[in-house]
């Protein structure tokens, strides 16, 4: 009926909702009149997700909470939780709806006394900010309930709290309160069951920091896990998993690694266009080509740039790429007009200009830019004579012994 004639289905649904659970019957007792509410709450949820209609969904979690309160906490809870996973589930889910249910449940679980309820909501809260981007909003949220869930020992909820702290410092590129976050949540870890799932989120969330310490072999490893827990329970995370090991197999110069695994046993299964990006990244690196490289960047946007983890590593792989192009370029010439290794690189005038600034101030370069004759003069490197360190050294080990010797000869 929910499917061939959705308005008739959604009339009976409510007919039930709306029955009276004080006029119990011998023919319909009061648990048997609170499950079919439960079946009802269920099928009309699943009706409003097929339909896209967030609205009602939000509507339907409010007008039940006279029925919350008639039933136990634990209930209650169960089937506030479920309608806000049903509202997450609709495609192209309305995230001001969701947040705007959450804010007016905890305001609705602070006057009821509903602790663990509340706790739980505000978790979903700080990790929708995280999804909005509203990092500060979340780390605030975090801070107030992080310190509430340990006051009741809560460790299975603190550790997914401590999880989204972590991500949320390193969205904010807070590197040393990421790692902080993540060791307390690994600590945390270690004293209760972990479900694979959250787990393989540990395993993720390592990763990306050490890949972000340049850690790329431990990340890799990290990687490596997060993929295999995820594969297992068949998620869609486990190809995002993937990519990051692909990933650091290319920043340790091991691009030609990157084919071996895609065409592996394992890995087969999620060809498309996701790999196919990393496999386009790993043969510009190989053959240390801009042109490739930025071909690829454009042609699997959604898949490199849109991403902010990988975004953030090619960023620095594409610089690393221009630099090794650009000493190779200069490394036959003392004097060159700057515009002439643009034209040989392919590259604008000011971005050339710009790079090669860059890496004489860092001293990967030895030269100078003469800007009014638009050229760039190339010195020798010159390798410093360890003579003078070696005398001084051999110095100030004599002085030593003399020294020495003199107290020696003053006890005499």
């Amino acid at each position: 009926l929910a499917t061939t004639n959705p308005a008739k289905s959604e009339s009976l649904y409510r007919s039930i909702l709306a029955l009276d659970l004080a006029a119990a019957t011998p023919d319909l007792p009061k648990d048997d009149t609170i499950r079919l509410k439960e079946s009802a709450i269920t099928g009309l949820s699943a009706l409003f997700v097929k339909a896209s209609n967030p609205a009602a969904l939000s509507d339907l979690a409010t007008s039940l909470r006279p029925f919350f309160t008639a039933i136990s906490k634990a209930k209650g809870a169960k089937i506030i939780r479920a309608l806000l996973d049903a509202l997450a589930s609709v495609p192209d889910p309305d995230e001001a709806t969701l947040s705007a249910l959450c804010e007016d449940t905890i305001a609705w679980c602070r006057a009821e006394n509903r602790t663990f309820l509340r706790q739980r909501i505000e978790g979903r809260l700080a990790a929708l900010r995280l999804s909005q981007r509203h990092y500060t909003d979340a780390l605030r949220i975090i801070s107030a309930l992080i310190s509430e869930i340990k006051r009741l020992d809560d460790k299975g909820h603190l550790l997914e709290v401590q999880l989204l702290e972590s991500r949320a410092h390193h969205a904010l590129r807070n590197l040393p309160k990421a790692r902080a976050s993540l060791t307390a949540a690994r600590t945390t870890a270690n004293g209760i069951y972990v479900p694979p799932a959250l787990q393989a989120e540990i395993d993720s969330q390592a990763g990306i920091v050490s890949a972000e310490e340049k850690d790329y072999k431990t990340a890799y490893s990290y990687f490596y896990e997060a993929f295999e827990g995820y594969m297992k329970l068949d998620s869609p995370n486990a190809v995002n998993n993937l990519k990051y090991m692909l990933l650091c197999k290319i920043m340790t110069d091991h691009a030609e690694d990157v084919a071996g695994i895609v065409n592996g046993a394992v890995a087969l299964k999620y060809s498309g266009r996701d790999i196919g990006a990393l496999q386009a990244v790993a043969a510009a690196y190989k053959s240390r080509s801009l042109l490739s490289f930025e071909r690829a960047s454009t042609e699997y946007k959604t898949e490199l740039v849109d991403d902010p983890i990988i975004h953030t590593h090619l960023t620095e792989l594409y610089e690393k790429l221009l630099e090794q192009n650009l000493l190779r370029l200069v490394e036959p010439f003392s004097r060159v007009e700057i515009s002439h290794i643009a034209e040989l690189i392919k590259l604008p005038l000011e971005t050339v200009e710009a790079k090669l600034s860059q890496m004489i101030l860092d001293k990967k370069l030895h030269g100078i830019l003469d800007q009014g004759a638009g050229c760039l003069e190339v010195f020798d490197e010159v390798t410093e004579s360890k003579t003078y360190k070696d005398s001084l050294q051999a110095m100030t080990n004599m002085g030593f012994v003399v020294d020495s010797l003199f107290e020696k000869a003053s006890a005499l």
